[in-house]
């Protein structure tokens, strides 16, 4: 398992994307507070159908309480930005490894990422784009992880 946190999401549909995600790889969603949406929003449960009730989730008021929770993990924790030059696929995953996401207009805050920015990931991409979709970014990041840490029995129970 793996687990996949978001810091202040902004787009219900792609919370919900990402909870769809999270329950078809056995990975934990982490929702860090403020967010622009009601988890119960019609249109998070829209985007993860049926899966949302199969979910592993843990929602947290603020950056603060995440990190009391899970600070000690922060050897562990990687940020997906666009901040960095270091390419997902040359990061080393295990197993329970936390993998940060950012708002879809702001990204991840900077004092975050600096609290271990050699872990700060990116995904390549052209000079024709900026970024791309947060639940596109974290099924790419997300199925290397489960690549680089033996695949299907990762998934399959």
């Amino acid at each position: 398992m793996f687990n996949v946190v978001l810091v202040s999401p902004q787009i219900p549909q792609n919370t919900g994307t990402i909870g769809r995600l999270c329950v078809n790889t056995n990975s934990k969603l982490h929702i860090v507070k403020p967010m622009c949406f009601e988890i119960n929003d019609k249109n998070v449960k829209r985007a993860g159908l049926d899966y949302w009730d199969k979910l592993d989730i843990e929602i947290y008021e603020n950056l603060d309480e995440f990190m009391s929770k899970h600070g000690e993990n922060i050897d562990r924790f990687f940020f997906a930005t666009t901040k960095s030059k270091k390419p997902y696929f040359k990061a080393s995953f295990q197993k329970d490894d936390y993998l940060f996401f950012g708002s879809e207009s702001h990204g991840l805050p900077m004092e975050l990422m600096q609290k271990n920015f050699d872990n700060a990931i990116t995904i390549p991409m052209s000079d024709n784009g900026r970024s791309l979709n947060i639940s596109i970014a974290t099924g790419i990041i997300l199925y290397e992880g489960i690549r680089q840490t033996n695949g299907d029995s990762h998934i399959i129970s």
